[in-house]
């Protein structure tokens, strides 16, 4: 029997889904889809250490001096996050190996940074005192752990910068929400007990999980390749020797934006330093603005330089990016500075409000200066770091002397902040004399990793 009935044409979404399976079937096998997966794990980072830092913020220990250890351990964080760009560009380029050669060289590595953490964690226990003293805590044990922990990141990066280079971004990204996620959990749990120093220390445990787990990822991969290159084997120093430059760029970011809170340990109370560290970590919600903004300005840069284009449009853009972000937080901070604290890390954390709109219009200065250095690094230049170095060196003594009311503070921290600026974009907006290589980019000139890092 015939059936007459109408036949049902597919619905309006179905016939759109059906004309664009090719390309979504394309999209998924492209590296436009890695890169958001791993943007997204990224996002997805931010959002956990968002939460550890409002779980933080409320529990019952010294949040000024967490937010030192903290600002201590990614000053010391800056090697790890420099290595894992250049060992996922050496390892791409076939200058570690493959397959089984690459787990040999990352196994070298390691053995000589185990010999390496063993000494300077004896040398941190024994100097733990005037550590602390510097960094303004008295949790002598947490001072004591940030040598160590900055070891253990160092290892931590650079085996995800081999997973990077073998292109396991899934592990990545994986790694990167379970670091906070453990050191959430870890640094929570353990804070009950130990306050200051248990919640530091999850950070280390977060580091070792993660840690093993990218191991395990990497001989993984080895297994299924066989040993493909005869690549003569890198020590780890000359390794972190060729990427001297960009640690020392992360290096100079990382004590402008951080330094502020080791200092206000010195000038202000336990709970003044508090809510200062409160203030100033949301003040600096442009820098991350700033870090997705040089995914796109270091290479695009490294690509006109070596086509033999003015490189300055990149840069404009790249701050035209962080300038119409920083507008609405900056109108945030001047109306509603303390009903914003007090809801994400409470009442007796929003005494300093009255400083958020000046650390806010200070660090979105810093988040410019930020880009002009990665800029600057990505047409290889160097010696603009003795002159922004010498800025980032000022700083902690200027601050040491500086106002014990919140406001006061800020303001200086504004004023070294103007200052860096006006001399990295001196340095950056002139032209390059240099004749670029016409050769395309081989990647030397990478986005370096970024600083910020949440209480």
């Amino acid at each position: 029997m015939t059936d007459h009935r109408p036949q049902r044409r597919p619905g309006g979404l179905a016939a759109l889904r059906a004309r664009l399976q090719p390309q979504l079937t394309a999209l998924r096998g492209s590296g436009t889809a890695t890169a958001a997966g791993l943007a997204g794990a990224m996002i997805a980072n931010n959002l956990v250490a968002l939460v550890a830092t409002v779980v933080f913020a409320h529990e019952h220990l010294d949040y000024g001096s967490l937010g030192a250890l903290v600002s201590y351990l990614v000053i010391l964080s800056v090697v790890g996050q420099a290595m894992q760009v250049a060992t996922a560009r050496e390892g791409v380029l076939g200058h570690l190996g493959l397959g089984r050669s690459l787990v040999a060289t990352v196994r070298g590595w390691t053995r000589t940074l185990l010999m390496a953490t063993v000494v300077l964690t004896v040398a941190s226990v024994l100097l733990r005192h005037p550590i602390a003293h510097a960094v303004g805590v008295r949790a002598y044990w947490g001072a004591a752990l940030g040598i160590p922990t900055g070891c253990v990141y160092l290892e931590l990066s650079l085996l995800r910068g081999a997973l990077q280079s073998v292109g396991d971004y899934r592990t990545v990204g994986l790694s990167l929400v379970g670091e906070q996620a453990a050191r959430l959990l870890a640094g929570a749990l353990l804070a009950i007990g130990l306050g200051v120093t248990g919640a530091y220390l999850g950070s280390i445990l977060a580091y070792v999980a993660m840690s093993a787990y990218c191991a395990v990822k990497l001989r993984t991969y080895a297994a299924s390749h066989s040993d493909q290159t005869d690549a003569a084997a890198v020590s780890l120093g000359r390794h972190v020797w060729r990427a001297a430059a960009p640690i020392a760029g992360l290096a100079v970011i990382a004590v402008l934006q951080n330094i502020d809170l080791i200092a206000a340990k010195h000038r202000f109370s336990t709970s003044l330093a508090s809510s200062y560290t409160a203030t100033a970590v949301a003040a600096k919600v442009l820098i991350w603005v700033a870090m997705g903004a040089a995914f796109y300005l270091v290479p695009e840069a490294s690509r006109r330089r070596a086509a033999g284009e003015d490189t300055r449009p990149v840069l404009a853009r790249a701050l035209g990016i962080v300038l119409v972000c920083a507008a609405p937080c900056l109108l945030i901070f001047a109306v509603a500075s303390h009903p914003l604290l007090s809801v994400v890390f409470g009442h007796k954390k929003a005494t300093a409000s009255d400083s958020l709109l000046v650390l806010g219009i200070a660090f979105t200065v810093l988040a410019c200066t930020y880009l002009a250095i990665q800029y600057m690094l990505a047409l290889k230049r160097v010696w603009f770091l003795i002159a922004v170095g010498a800025v980032a060196a000022a700083e902690p003594v200027l601050l040491l002397q500086a106002s014990r009311h919140p406001k006061g503070f800020a303001t200086l921290v504004l004023a070294v902040q103007a200052v860096g600026a006006v001399v990295a974009f001196a340095l950056a907006l002139r032209r390059d004399g240099s004749r670029p290589s016409t050769r395309p980019p081989t990647g030397d000139a990478e986005p370096q990793a970024g600083v910020a890092e949440l209480v």
